[in-house]
């Protein structure tokens, strides 16, 4: 697996519970500023037996991506609403429930 891969999943992997991130902050989190669709592709690949909170990772506007209505969409506002995170209408309101600019901050809790 690519070093770039791995920053990404870790980067994932590190959203806490009742949080919730874009694809664009995941990104620029693993040192790839502009890598939001690459943070999407890998989502899609992720290797067999490795867990990751996939379902707190959503678009920049803090929109479900997957289609409305679909299975995945359905689960992935129920397992965020399992933590106490509010979705309404396929929407989070990441001034809530996102990670702010400063990732540091907000996953590890430096100043």
């Amino acid at each position: 697996m690519q070093d770039s891969h791995s920053r990404v999943y870790a980067a994932i992997a590190a959203i806490p519970p009742g949080r919730v991130a874009s694809y664009g902050a995941i990104a620029a989190r693993a040192g790839l500023p502009g890598r939001a669709r690459l943070v999407g592709k890998l989502l899609g690949e992720v290797p067999d037996g490795m867990e990751l909170p996939w379902f707190r990772v959503l678009r920049a506007s803090g929109e479900i991506a997957l289609p409305k209505g679909s299975r995945g969409f359905r689960e992935q506002v129920q397992r965020l609403r399992a933590e106490g995170v509010e979705v309404k209408n396929g929407r989070v309101a990441l001034s809530a429930f996102g990670l702010d600019a400063n990732l540091d901050r907000a996953l590890w809790g430096m100043p």
